[in-house]
């Protein structure tokens, strides 16, 4: 009979999903998604292959899976800060600076493309995904309409515009020029989304703290980034960070 991780079956299988996701991230950053086998996964995990079975009935299951837990718990975190104002304003700064964030972080995945390697079903799991950290900025401008904040508009052309804006732009790693450069984005998504100007040339005090951390921790599958922006992110699918999962398969 297979080892008991934890002190009850339920906190067992948890954990053996969490070492399963820690030992996918891990893989994929060094040698991409296509070049791992599901007994390469479960030897770097530590458990047995046929305890992969279990929670995950292939490679592109256990993949969604990671990418489905990532970006709730992105969601979660980013919704805790956005719990610390009511001012939509404020929010969508909060927002723009946690995107920002993640890309950042994140790091290219050897190998070819998401996009090439996995089924059209399992691509268009994953663009559902999206839908999670896209209803946040949906929410976010809605009470802004609301409250007068933000004019009247589609938000239905609106969200995608935004989240392709924060996951095109290329920032500076570090520094007063990556500052300044996150700065003049959250100004041109405020600007964008019809803040006064007024409003708009008022600098956050602690711009980059804003962003959410990692809830997984240093040794989690979140550090070493993810799927690049949660929402609308192109090119290489890059390995870690929370919420990124979604969507370098669904741009």
């Amino acid at each position: 009979m297979p080892k008991i991780i934890g002190g009850s079956l339920h906190e067992h299988r948890e954990q053996t999903r969490q070492r399963l996701f820690e030992a996918l991230a891990r893989l994929m950053a060094e040698r991409g998604f296509d070049a791992i086998t599901l007994a390469e996964i479960a030897g770097e995990a530590g458990v047995g292959r046929t305890a992969v079975y279990n929670h995950f009935a292939d490679k592109e299951a256990l993949l969604l899976g990671f990418i489905t837990h990532e970006t709730e718990e992105y969601a979660r975190s980013l919704q805790r800060l956005l719990d610390d104002t009511a001012d939509p304003v404020e929010q969508l700064r909060t927002y723009v600076r946690a995107q920002a964030s993640l890309v950042r972080q994140y790091h290219v995945a050897p190998g070819p493309e998401l996009r090439s390697v996995l089924s059209r079903a399992t691509q268009q799991r994953v663009r559902e995904h999206a839908g999670i950290v896209e209803q946040v900025l949906r929410d976010i401008l809605s009470a802004g309409i609301a409250s007068g904040a933000f004019p009247e508009q589609d938000l239905d052309v609106t969200v995608p515009l935004v989240n392709a804006c924060l996951s095109g732009r290329g920032l500076p790693e570090d520094g007063a020029e990556r500052e300044r450069a996150v700065a003049q984005t959250e100004s041109f998504v405020l600007r964008a989304v019809g803040v006064d100007a007024s409003v708009v040339g008022r600098a956050s005090d602690e711009p980059d703290e804003t962003a959410p951390t990692d809830p997984a921790g240093p040794a989690g599958p979140g550090r070493g980034a993810a799927f690049g922006c949660p929402v609308h992110a192109g090119g290489a699918p890059v390995v870690g960070e929370a919420a990124a999962a979604a969507v370098a398969v669904g741009a």
